[in-house]
C-alpha cells in the first residue's frame, strides 16, 4: 500500500509485536468505530509487499471481507473525514489480500471489480495524497486478479476496459499504469477486449496514433511497441493509418541502429496483415515508401540468413517476411499498383536474393526443428514466391523439393500442430496476439499454387513424383473434401479451403496431362476418382460454387479417360450420376438470348457463368473435350447422354440463335461431343436428324457431323 509504515519483522525473528496488538484490538472491537480505528492502525503497520503470505493471510482470517464491503460502499463517513478515506481504506486491504493469488481469485474481490473500475476515473484533487494512494491501490487490485487464470475475462466483464481507456486518455494520476494494464488485458484476450470496449479502445489507438505522428524523441520507439497491440481485428480508422504511415516513414527514412528499426519493422508488418496495402497512399511518396520498406526487409532477412554464428532474431525475421508478401503483392498486381514499373523490378531482384538466403537457410534445416514456428514461417514466404515466380532459382528450388514435401507431410500427418505453429507463427511476427488474418494452418495450403506451376516442368515434376507428393496430395484432397460435404456447415469454411481444393484439381490436371501413367498405375486416383464421382452430382446443385464443381467435373472426365476399364465406371450408379451432373455442367453454360430490333436470338453465356466465365472458360472446354474422349471408351455414356436429352436441346439451341453469333472455338466443342455421340450409337444419330440435326450442320458448316448423320 501507498501509506507510511514500520516494516514487518522478519519470520526468523518472530511476529511483530506491533502488529499483533493491532490485529488483538481488531478482533476485539465492539463497533464499527472501534473497528474502523483498529483497521487504520493495522494498515499503517504493514505494507501488503512488506509481509509474508502467512501474515497476511492472519490480517484476512481477522479482517474478512464484511467490512472492507462496507468501506467500499458507505455513503456516510464519520464528522470531518472524508468520503473517500473510507474508500481508500477498503482498497488498500483488498490490495493487501490480492498479493495472495488464491484471494485475488477470490468471489469476494472478482464481484468488486465494476467497483474498483469506477475508481480510476472518479473525480477528485489530483494533488490529494489519499485519492492517489487510493488508485495506486486500485490498480494493484485490478493487475493482481488480471495475473489469475480466468482474471482477464472477469476484469473485462467488469467494465475494466473502458474504464482503464478513459484513465488512460485522461492523462490523470496513473494513467501510464492504466497503458501497462490494458496492454496485459489485450495480450490475454484480444477478442474479448474488442468485443466489450471497442470505441474507448478505437479512442485509445486515436491518441497512440497521434503521438506516434507527432513525436520527436526516444518515445516513438517505445510506441512502435506498443501500437501493434491495439489495432483492431476490424477495420482500422483511417486518421489512425495515417498517422501510423507517416511515423513509420520518418523513422525509417533515417539512419538508425536495429533496436530502433526492429519495432519499426514489426509494426509495419502488423499493418500489412491487417490492411494488406491499403494504409499505404497513392502517388510517389507511397510507392518510394512501400519499396523502401520491402528493401529493408530483404537486406533484414539476408543479414539474418547469411551470417554464421550469430542468433537470428526469428521475430523481426518473420515480420519482415510479412512485408516481403506486401511487395510480391503489389509487384504482381497489374492494376492500381502502388509501384512503378522500374521499381516492381528492382524489388523482385532483391526479393529474390532474399528468397534464395531463405532456400539456404532451408536447407540447413534438420528434422529437430521441422516443427519450429520460424521454419513454418520460412516455408511460408517460399510459398508465397513460388506461387508467383518459379523460373528463378529453378536449381535451388529443385534441390530443396524434397525437403519440402518431406516438411508438408509431416505437418500434414500432424495436423493439430501445423495449425499450432500457424498460430505461433503469427505470435512470432507480430505481436503477442493473433493478427487480424489468421495463418493458414497446414504447409501444404503455403506450397499448392507453387506445386501447381513446378508440375507442368519436367524436372521439378519428376522429383515431386519421386518424392511421393502425389499421393500426399490426394489424401490432403480427401481430407478437405471431408469439409465440405454433407454434416459440415459450409458456410463457415474459411475461403481458403474452397481455393485449396481448386489448386489441387489444377495439379492433378498438370499430372493429367503430363503424367498419365501415373494416374493409371497408382492407387490413390482410383480414390480420388471416386470421390469426384460421389461429390459432383450435389456440388453442381450448389449456389456459389461453381468454379469448384466446373474443377472437379474437369478433373473427373479426364481421369476418367485414363481409367475407363475400371470397374467403377462400367455403368455403375456412382459413374451415371457423375456424368450425368457433369453433363449439367456442360450443357447449362449458354442460352438463346433475345436482342432489341432483332428476330434472331444471339448464344449467350448463362446468367451463372457469366461473371466468372475468365476463370472457367478454360475448364469449360477441356470439359467439353474430355467428354468427347469418354464417349467412344464407354459404351454405356452415350445412350445415357441420349436420355438426358442433351444432344437434341444442344441442337435445339443452335437452331434458334444466329450462326453469327456462335464463336468458331465453340462450333468446334459442340461438333466434338455430337460427332462422338452419333458415332457411337444409332438411336443418337436418329434423334439428331429428328432435331433438323443434318441441317443445322450445314449452316454452322459442321462437315464431320453433317457426314455422320448421312450415314445410317
Amino acid at each position: 500500500m501507498a501509506s507510511d509504515c514500520e516494516p514487518a519483522l522478519n519470520q526468523a525473528e518472530g511476529r511483530n509485536p506491533t502488529l499483533e496488538r493491532y490485529l488483538g484490538a481488531l478482533r476485539e472491537a465492539k463497533n464499527d468505530s472501534e473497528q474502523f480505528a483498529a483497521l487504520l492502525l493495522v494498515t499503517k503497520a504493514v505494507k501488503a509487499g512488506d509481509i509474508d503470505a502467512k501474515t497476511r493471510r492472519r490480517i484476512f482470517d481477522a479482517v474478512g471481507f464484511t467490512f472492507p464491503n462496507r468501506l467500499l460502499t458507505t455513503k456516510e463517513a464519520p464528522d470531518g473525514c472524508p468520503d473517500h478515506v473510507l474508500r481508500a481504506l477498503g482498497v488498500a486491504l483488498l490490495a493487501c489480500f490480492c498479493s495472495d493469488p488464491e484471494l485475488a481469485a477470490h468471489p469476494q474481490v472478482l464481484n468488486k471489480i465494476p467497483i474498483l473500475s469506477t475508481f480510476l476515473t472518479a473525480r477528485g484533487d489530483p494533488d490529494d495524497a489519499a485519492r492517489r494512494s487510493m488508485i495506486d491501490d486500485t490498480y494493484q487490485c485490478l493487475t493482481a486478479v488480471a495475473g489469475t487464470p480466468r482474471g482477464p475475462r472477469h476484469l473485462i466483464a467488469g467494465g475494466t476496459v473502458s474504464a482503464l481507456c478513459q484513465a488512460y486518455l485522461g492523462h490523470g494520476y496513473g494513467f501510464d499504469q492504466a497503458l501497462a494494464l490494458l496492454v496485459g488485458l489485450l495480450a490475454a484476450a484480444e477478442t474479448q477486449c474488442w468485443k466489450e470496449g471497442e470505441p474507448d479502445l478505437l479512442a485509445v489507438l486515436r491518441g497512440l496514433s497521434e503521438d506516434f505522428q507527432k513525436a520527436e524523441d526516444a518515445s516513438k520507439f517505445e510506441l512502435c511497441q506498443l501500437l501493434p497491440l491495439f489495432l483492431p481485428p476490424t477495420t482500422v480508422p483511417s486518421e489512425c493509418l495515417r498517422d501510423l504511415q507517416a511515423g513509420l516513414a520518418r523513422i525509417l527514412g533515417s539512419k538508425l541502429s536495429s533496436w530502433q528499426r526492429n519495432p519499426a519493422l514489426k509494426l509495419a508488418a502488423r499493418l500489412a496483415h491487417a490492411c494488406g496495402s491499403d494504409w499505404i497512399p497513392a502517388g510517389n511518396s507511397g510507392s518510394k515508401f512501400l519499396a523502401l520498406l520491402v528493401n529493408l526487409a530483404c537486406v533484414e532477412v539476408r543479414l539474418a540468413l547469411e551470417e554464421t554464428g550469430t542468433e537470428v532474431k526469428e521475430d523481426v525475421v518473420t515480420a519482415c517476411y510479412a512485408l516481403m508478401e506486401l511487395g510480391i503483392q503489389e509487384c504482381t498486381r497489374c492494376e492500381q499498383s502502388l509501384l512503378k514499373e522500374p521499381q516492381k523490378v528492382q524489388l523482385v531482384s532483391v526479393m529474390k536474393e532474399a528468397i534464395g538466403s531463405v532456400i539456404h537457410y532451408l536447407q540447413q534445416v534438420g528434422p529437430e526443428k521441422q516443427k519450429e514456428p520460424f521454419v513454418f514461417a520460412s516455408v511460408r514466404i517460399l510459398g508465397a514466391w513460388l506461387a508467383e515466380e518459379t523460373s528463378s532459382l529453378r536449381k535451388e528450388v529443385c534441390q530443396l523439393l524434397p525437403f519440402l514435401v518431406r516438411y508438408a507431410k509431416t505437418l500434414y500427418e500432424e495436423a493439430e500442430e501445423a495449425n499450432d505453429l500457424s498460430q505461433q507463427v503469427a505470435t512470432l511476427a507480430i505481436s503477442p496476439t493473433t493478427p487480424g488474418p489468421t495463418w493458414p494452418g497446414d504447409a501444404l495450403r503455403l506450397l499448392l499454387p507453387g506445386w501447381c506451376h513446378l508440375t507442368v516442368e519436367d524436372g521439378p515434376r519428376e522429383i515431386l513424383i519421386k518424392e511421393g507428393a502425389p499421393s500426399l496430395l490426394c489424401k490432403y484432397f480427401l481430407q478437405q473434401w471431408e469439409l465440405t460435404s454433407p454434416g459440415h456447415d459450409t458456410s463457415v469454411l474459411p475461403d481458403s479451403v474452397e481455393i485449396s481444393l481448386q489448386t489441387c484439381c489444377h495439379i492433378f490436371l498438370n499430372l493429367v496431362v503430363t503424367a498419365p501413367g501415373l494416374i493409371k498405375r497408382d492407387a490413390c486416383f482410383t480414390s480420388l476418382m471416386n470421390t469426384l464421382m460421389a461429390s459432383l452430382p450435389a456440388l453442381v446443385q450448389q449456389q456459389g460454387r461453381l468454379l469448384l464443381a466446373a474443377n472437379v467435373a474437369t478433373l473427373g472426365l479426364l481421369m476418367a479417360r485414363l481409367l475407363s476399364t475400371s470397374p467403377a465406371l462400367q455403368g455403375t450408379p456412382a459413374s451415371r450420376g457423375f456424368f450425368a451432373a457433369a453433363i449439367l455442367f456442360l450443357s447449362q453454360s449458354h442460352v438463346a438470348r433475345a436482342t432489341p430490333g432483332s428476330d434472331q436470338a444471339v448464344l449467350a453465356l448463362s446468367s451463372d457463368y457469366e461473371g466468372i466465365w475468365a476463370d472457367l472458360q478454360e475448364l469449360w472446354f477441356l470439359g467439353m473435350q474430355a467428354f468427347t474422349g469418354c464417349v467412344p471408351l464407354l459404351p454405356w455414356l452415350a445412350p445415357a447422354a441420349l436420355r438426358s436429352r442433351w444432344p437434341q436441346e444442344l441442337l435445339q439451341l443452335l437452331g434458334s440463335v444466329s450462326p453469327n453469333s456462335v464463336k468458331p472455338e465453340m462450333v468446334a466443342a459442340y461438333q466434338g461431343v455430337l460427332v462422338e455421340l452419333a458415332r457411337a450409337n444409332r438411336l443418337c444419330r436418329e434423334a439428331m436428324r429428328l432435331q433438323a440435326g443434318e441441317e443445322t450442320a450445314s449452316h454452322y458448316h459442321m462437315a464431320a457431323l453433317e457426314q455422320c448423320l448421312a450415314e445410317p
